[in-house]
C-alpha cells in the first residue's frame, strides 16, 4: 500500500495513531461486523466493552475478544493505562469468500458464498480534557469522591476484600458488639427520660383540667346565686300600680260612698 490507510485515523505515511489488534479469517459477513463496529467506534473502552456486552449479536463476541486484546497491547506494550484508552478507529475488511453449491431442481445447481472477513480495533490515549470530564461523570455518578467507592474495578475489588476481612476479623467484631451495646444502653436511657417527661406532661395536664372544672363550677354557683338574690328582691318590693294598691283604691271609694249615703 502506497499510502496511509483512513480508517486507521492515520493521515500521514508511517504515522502511527494508536494500538492496534487484528483478528482474520473471522467466519462472518464484513457487513455485519461493521453493524456492531459502528456502536464503539469513539468510545471509551469501558464503555465500548459494556455495549459489546449486551449487544444482541453473535459478531460481538469476536469484536469484544479484538477490543480486549487491543487493550492488552497498549497496556503491556505501550505503557498505557486501560482507563484512559478509547476506540480511536474500528474497521471490517472482506476476507476470502467459501463457494459452496447447492443441487436445484432440473440438473442446475445453485451457489452458496461463505464469507470471511478480518476485523481491527484501534485504541488509543484519550486527552486530558476527555479524561477530566469521564472522571467528573464517574463522581456524579457514585466514584470515589461520591459514595467512596473507588472508579477502577481493580480497586473495587480491593476495597470489598478489605472490608470482608475486617467483617471477619475478632477485634473488629468485638468492637462492633461494644458499639451495638453502648448504642443499645443509650436508647434505653432515651426511652426513660422520655417516659418521664410523657407522664409528667400528663400529670401536668389533669391537674390544669381540674383547676378550669374548678373555676368554671365556681363562676357557674356565683351566677346562680346572684339570680336568685335578684328573684327575692321581687318578690319582697311590690311593684307600683299592683293588685293590693288597686284593692286599697276601691276599698278608700267605697267607704266615700258610705259616707254620702248618710
Amino acid at each position: 500500500m502506497t499510502g496511509p490507510k483512513l480508517n486507521e485515523k492515520s493521515f500521514v505515511v508511517g504515522e502511527r495513531s494508536g494500538t492496534k489488534a487484528t483478528a482474520k479469517y473471522v467466519r462472518a459477513s464484513a457487513s455485519k461486523a461493521r453493524v456492531v463496529l459502528d456502536l464503539i467506534r469513539g468510545l471509551d473502552v469501558v464503555s465500548a466493552d459494556q455495549v459489546l456486552q449486551f449487544t444482541d449479536r453473535h459478531i460481538a463476541r469476536d469484536v469484544r475478544k479484538v477490543l480486549a486484546s487491543a487493550v492488552a497491547n497498549a497496556v503491556n506494550n505501550d505503557d498505557q493505562d486501560a482507563e484512559e484508552l478509547f476506540v480511536v478507529a474500528c474497521f471490517a475488511d472482506e476476507g476470502p469468500t467459501l463457494k459452496r453449491f447447492r443441487p436445484r431442481a432440473r440438473g442446475r445447481a445453485s451457489r452458496i458464498n461463505k464469507r470471511s472477513c478480518h476485523i481491527t480495533v484501534i485504541v488509543a490515549r484519550m486527552s486530558d480534557d476527555r479524561i477530566a470530564v469521564i472522571q467528573a461523570r464517574q463522581e456524579r455518578a457514585g466514584g470515589s469522591a461520591g459514595r467512596g467507592r473507588p472508579q477502577t474495578s481493580a480497586a473495587s475489588r480491593r476495597a470489598r476484600v478489605e472490608r470482608s476481612r475486617k467483617k471477619t476479623s475478632p477485634e473488629t467484631a468485638a468492637e462492633e458488639a461494644a458499639i451495638d451495646t453502648a448504642t443499645a444502653e443509650a436508647a434505653d436511657e432515651q426511652d426513660v427520660v422520655d417516659t418521664t417527661a410523657e407522664l409528667a406532661a400528663d400529670v401536668e395536664t389533669e391537674v390544669a383540667e381540674t383547676e378550669a372544672q374548678e373555676t368554671e363550677t365556681e363562676a357557674i354557683e356565683t351566677d346562680v346565686a346572684e339570680a336568685a338574690v335578684e328573684e327575692n328582691e321581687d318578690v319582697s318590693t311590690p311593684a307600683e300600680g299592683s293588685a293590693s294598691d288597686e284593692a286599697e283604691a276601691s276599698r278608700v271609694e267605697s267607704e266615700a260612698d258610705d259616707e254620702g249615703a248618710v
